[in-house]
């Protein structure tokens, strides 16, 4: 058994949807001397070695929101599931203590964070540099989508053309467009992308302070498809298809980052590794439709489940399992390349698949409620590559402008203050 340093994790979105299925996994998995979520899945390329999921005594979880309120009621509810389910454990035949033992060393903290404002973002990573010494992992998690309304007879349409698809890949959801944040910036990719990514930016220094090889999730999405995004409209002002779009840019981004870290960084030094998760099908209030059409949503996730969709995980809770799996595996298990398994003949093993298409982990469960971790690539990475070095480079021009702009502002305020 090895006990590491105590992981200090960010969780944007964290009071509700996949957010708090991801902190309520993380505790429930780490009560557990050796978490199943930290075991090979399927694809792992190097199921041979002899190395163990790392086992921790003590947990920081950074609840980062935009609401106290809803913060503080999400943390209480969190509290109580974990406390619930560690006295299950304590009632096991064959308790070893570890869950007690890492209850007493486990804190929940919360910490105001607005991706909508570029301010809030700056602060959020200023708070934290001043109270913690390092950030172990990173989870970009929170979203946002400007939904307006259903195109009924788009849906009537894909409902009897395409009936799984319904539920799944929905072209029927109307969204705003050309909204705008407080910064002047495209609202859904300033919430979805920027924020995010000007997060990393900020905490760089406190994650390369990590003990062990820092860790950056991007959450994106089945939707996140190259034909919702046009690189000449990269601040996603002027499409209807915002929300969809912003999650492929997060694909683009993250893949480039992480190849990034692997090759400018020397292999014995520590590295910000970059992965993509995406939590499948899940019952959110993202896209919120209403009471009585929200009881019918549920219904078609579990009916396409039922027939086979292993993307409908439905619940939070097991939506979390690709996140805290890339939380918890040791990267022996985890691979950021594979090959198209479409194309693979039937005998193929795992490591034969590895390949150079980048993929994301997407949460995946089986007709009876089994969830598991599946694999899928990055939509047409070859001809977007280059693309996304110049998004990276638009984006740290951006930053570097609202960074100055910040300062100044900051300067002003305080030259008032001794006025």
């Amino acid at each position: 058994m090895v006990i590491s340093s105590k992981p200090i994790i960010v969780v944007t979105g964290a009071n509700a949807g996949v957010g708090f299925g991801i902190c309520q996994r993380l505790l429930f998995q780490l009560s557990q001397a050796y978490p199943t979520d930290a075991l090979p899945q399927a694809f792992a390329p190097d199921t041979q070695t002899t190395e163990i999921p790392t086992t921790y005594d003590g947990l920081t979880l950074i609840m980062a929101c935009r609401s106290e309120k809803r913060a503080a009621e999400a943390r209480a509810k969190l509290l109580r599931l974990f406390n619930a389910h560690v006295e299950i454990l304590r009632k096991s035949p064959n308790y070893d203590g570890h869950a007690h033992k890492f209850r007493e060393n486990v804190d929940i903290q919360f910490h105001y964070l607005d991706l909508a404002s570029i301010v809030s973002v700056f602060r959020f990573a200023e708070e934290l540099s001043q109270r913690y010494p390092y950030i172990s992992h990173l989870i970009c998690n929170a979203g946002v989508n400007s939904f307006k309304g259903l195109h009924w007879p788009t849906f009537f349409q894909q409902f009897f053309t395409d009936p799984v698809g319904v539920v799944t890949h929905p072209r029927f959801n109307l969204q705003h467009k050309g909204e705008l944040s407080i910064d002047g910036l495209g609202w859904v990719w300033q919430c979805n992308t920027f924020s995010h990514y000007t997060l990393f930016r900020e905490l760089q220094p406190l994650l390369t302070a990590s003990p062990t090889e820092a860790r950056v999730i991007w959450s994106s999405s089945l939707e996140a498809l190259p034909c919702f995004y046009d690189s000449e409209d990269w601040q996603l002002k002027n499409t209807d298809h915002s929300y969809e779009g912003s999650k492929y840019q997060i694909d683009l981004i993250a893949t480039a980052l992480e190849q990034q870290s692997i090759q400018e960084v020397a292999p014995d030094s520590k590295r910000i590794r970059h992965f993509i998760s995406q939590p499948g099908v899940c019952n959110t209030q993202v896209v919120p439709v209403g009471m009585v059409l929200d009881f019918i949503k549920v219904i078609l996730f579990y009916l396409a489940r039922l027939f086979g969709s292993v993307n409908h995980n439905i619940e939070p809770f097991k939506s979390a399992i690709a996140t805290v799996h890339l939380v918890l595996a040791p990267l022996c298990f985890i691979t950021p390349l594979m090959g198209s398994r479409s194309l693979a003949p039937a005998n193929e093993t795992n490591s034969d698949l590895l390949g150079t298409h980048p993929i994301r982990f997407g949460s995946q469960t089986e007709r009876w409620g089994d969830e598991h971790v599946g694999l899928t690539e990055v939509a047409e990475w070859e001809t977007h590559e280059e693309e996304s070095e110049a998004l990276l480079a638009r984006c740290d021009l951006l930053l570097h402008s609202l960074r100055i702009s910040e300062r100044v502002t900051m300067d002003f305020e305080t030259a008032s203050e001794h006025m």
